[in-house]
């Protein structure tokens, strides 16, 4: 997700940084050219892109849950196994080896078993492949070659199988429930209420970083404008959508945006380990697909739980 709740003073250092310098009379790569010229955000972003990207991968999706829910499943899966190799490559990159066929083929399985044998199906498949990668990357140098660095390609592995297929299977799981199309709608409006809360209040107000050392753009004002937003749309969501307690809403909608934050510092401190600023490039004025997802995969869970404990 793009960096929502910014400090406004800090906009125009944050810009000036990400501009790549060009040596005096050497000619600017043309992706440098047209990234000069396309308008940016206050967050350092191509606005209209992304809003038309934005937009437009919103309406898709609400037509398929209102209309072809069980196609989501599909979706979840593609662009799972999509973020799944953005972020492979980009840890093969930094000379991190993770194996990328047990990655991609043991998180298909956590998301389809999902459909039919629940969270038993998850679990299941989630310890076989991890199972897997621990001893794909003990042999991926040949038999009679020492794995070198294996305890920490093995334990970053891990953590992506379950960072990226894992949390996603939990909107596998809530689409399986009663009413499951409306209760994925439900988070998919929460987290983009906390976004956009996020952005509007740190724009016009953001003054106090929150955590300056991990994603100097994110304000406390702008925090506090996500949990505005959240609380609002979960009240209404959860009241007119899920016809449930309203108590429910606000809950969830602030649990949505703790999630969501910590979602977002978490891909952000990854992406400063690596040195990169997104993921991807799929998604005009976005990044990559999991730049699009940090704050929605944790999100998943925290509603599967809340709407399966309460409702």
């Amino acid at each position: 997700m793009s960096d929502g709740t910014i400090v406004a003073e800090e906009t125009a250092a944050t810009g000036e940084a990400e501009t790549t310098a060009v040596p005096p009379g050497d000619a600017a790569a043309p992706s440098e050219t047209a990234a000069a010229k396309a308008p940016a955000s206050k967050a350092g972003r191509n606005l209209p892109a992304a809003l038309a990207v934005g937009f437009g991968l919103g309406l898709s999706l609400i037509a398929i849950l209102l209309w072809a829910p069980k196609v989501l499943v599909g979706v979840i899966a593609v662009a799972m196994a999509v973020a799944t190799w953005e972020v492979a490559k980009r840890l093969r990159e930094a000379d991190v080896l993770v194996p990328r066929i047990p990655l991609l083929v043991g998180g298909q399985a956590i998301i389809w078993l999902a459909w039919p044998a629940g969270p038993q199906g998850v679990v299941g498949a989630f310890g076989a492949t991890a199972l897997t990668v621990m001893v794909w990357r003990l042999f991926d140098h040949g038999l009679q070659a020492t794995p070198r660095n294996y305890l920490r390609d093995t334990a970053i592995s891990i953590f992506v199988l379950a960072w990226v297929p894992l949390l996603a299977a939990f909107a596998v799981l809530m689409l399986d429930q009663p009413d499951g199309n409306l209760r994925v709608l439900t988070f998919m409006i929460l987290v983009v209420c906390s976004d956009v809360g996020g952005y509007v209040a740190g724009v016009l107000f953001g003054k106090h970083p929150m955590v300056p050392a991990i994603s100097p753009k994110k304000s406390w004002e702008g925090f506090a404008g996500s949990l505005v937003f959240s609380v609002i749309g979960g009240l209404l969501t959860v009241t007119l959508l899920l016809q449930a307690n309203s108590m429910i809403g606000v809950l969830l909608g602030v649990g949505l945006v703790l999630v969501a934050t910590s979602g977002d510092l978490i891909e952000s401190q990854v992406k400063r380990e690596l040195g990169i600023k997104d993921m991807g490039t799929l998604l005009p004025g976005h990044g990559g697909i999991m730049d699009r997802l940090d704050s929605m995969l944790p999100s998943a869970f925290v509603s599967w739980l809340v709407l399966t404990a309460l409702l």
